[in-house]
């Protein structure tokens, strides 16, 4: 009976090793995907899965939500377009309090982000995992924003 009770307890060790391991991976594959996108890298959609989805949560005046689901074609013909924008104004995400917890066989980061361009905090949302390659993807990332020209393009 110890010997089973000796090696639940080291497969249970085993287990939240991995799973510790996995977090500081996803950790860092996050920290990278940040610098790239703040640094306006070439490869910063390289980090986003061929079949992501891209959701805004645009929050209207009066303090109500609406969420628009961007496809990723759009998206990233839309942010290569304002690439050059975002340089002139030195345009960043900052992102505080970041908890990442296991989301089935994915890992789901919340944060809040920090726009430079503003003195505000507002949610974030990332799930991330790999694909068929074993290589870390952002499966679907959700960014709650204050633009309005969302709405009109929904």
């Amino acid at each position: 009976m110890k010997k089973i009770i000796y090696l639940l307890l080291l497969l249970t060790m085993g287990n939240l090793c991995c799973l510790a391991d996995e977090t500081e991976e996803v950790k860092k594959f996050f920290n990278n995907y940040v610098s790239a996108a703040n640094s306006y890298n070439t490869n910063y959609f390289d980090y986003y899965s061929n079949n992501a989805k891209i959701v805004r949560v645009v929050e209207k005046p009066d303090g109500s939500t609406k969420s628009v689901d961007i496809p990723l074609s759009r998206y990233k013909s839309e942010a290569k377009k304002s690439v050059a924008l975002a340089k002139l104004r030195k345009y960043k995400n900052k992102y505080l309090n970041i908890k990442i917890s296991k989301h089935g066989k994915d890992y789901k980061i919340s944060a809040d982000r920090m726009p430079s361009t503003a003195d505000y905090k507002i949610p974030a949302e990332f799930i991330i995992g790999k694909d068929e390659y074993g290589n870390w993807k952002i499966k679907e990332e959700s960014l709650n924003t204050r633009v309005q020209l969302f709405l009109n393009q929904s």
